[in-house]
């Protein structure tokens, strides 16, 4: 009888812990999903302010720009941050309750002069940074897909908008990655093919299977004029988008990189996480019931 109490107790230890890490694991988790504020949306101010911005706003995770300030006024290349200030940065994640290792770095040069690309490469190496965000000329491609072998490091292209890239459309993207190492795929900016005049959807489907990580955006309208307004509230069919994500088994970094209001994004930019935090959760629901 003893024993069979133990056995019972046991089992309603396991149940009761399996029930708290089931509770403890957000739609977004079982997604296979990140939300991660990319530091170019607190460009305004210091890195160590946007982190705290960041962890303000409950999100655990963040991306890097290629370019950050360390006192709030002056920018300087993320390349070129000392050992010390790398160390005060990731002291700085920690403290803050955030992830100490950003998701990616970018956007940065990857020139096809291979000394050049090495220390971009090194540098993140160093810095923990397993995917690197860029727009390398097509001559350049067969420098850094050998180097992301080497390093065992992501490149994820990124598309700048008609006119500012080579890479604007999806096209083009696949034309850079066709033969060559998974290892180089796509970072989906989905406000930049609205700006191109692209449908972001149909663009995701041009991209299945390449998809490394986004710069995840709503915009007020079409066209190179449009401005980043809270997810689900504008023409970018966002609901849309993630569950083409799903479909595709997508896993990843969403970057929250909100590029108006600059002085003041925070109210914005929690709209964006809660809805986010919403659609995950409709997403798992409808998945379930399946």
């Amino acid at each position: 009888m003893k024993k069979l109490l133990l056995l019972a107790v046991a089992a309603s230890l396991a149940i009761g812990t399996q029930a708290q890490t089931s509770a403890a694991t957000s739609s977004a988790d079982q997604l296979g999903w990140q939300l991660a504020v990319h530091s170019y949306t607190f460009r305004k101010f210091s890195i160590f302010d946007a982190i705290d911005k960041t962890a303000a706003l409950g999100i655990h995770s963040m991306s890097i720009s290629g370019n950050v300030s360390l006192d709030g006024t002056n920018s300087i290349g993320t390349l070129t941050l000392s050992e010390k200030d790398q160390e005060a940065i990731l002291d700085k994640l920690k403290a803050a309750g955030i992830s100490p290792r950003f998701v990616n770095l970018g956007v940065v040069q990857l020139p096809a002069d291979e000394a050049k690309s090495r220390k971009v490469f090194e540098f993140a190496k160093h810095f923990g940074i397993d995917t690197l965000i860029a727009e390398p000329a097509t001559n350049a491609l067969d420098t850094v897909a050998k180097l992301c072998q080497e390093y065992n490091i992501r490149v994820a292209i990124h598309n700048h908008p008609k006119g500012h890239s080579i890479y604007w459309n999806p096209e083009s993207v696949l034309a850079a990655i066709k033969g060559r190492t998974p290892l180089i795929g796509a970072c989906a900016d989905v406000g930049h093919w609205m700006r191109s005049g692209l449908n972001p959807v149909a663009c995701l489907k041009h991209l299945e299977g390449h998809i490394i990580c986004l710069h995840f955006k709503d915009l007020n309208e079409m066209g190179s004029a449009a401005h980043d307004v809270p997810w689900g509230t504008g023409i970018g069919q966002t609901k849309a988008l993630m569950a083409e994500l799903k479909r595709q088994n997508f896993h990843g970094a969403f970057g929250v990189e909100y590029e108006y209001h600059w002085d003041n994004s925070s109210p914005e930019i929690a709209q964006c996480v809660k809805f986010f935090n919403a659609v995950c959760d409709e997403l798992v629901a409808a998945g379930q019931k399946q």
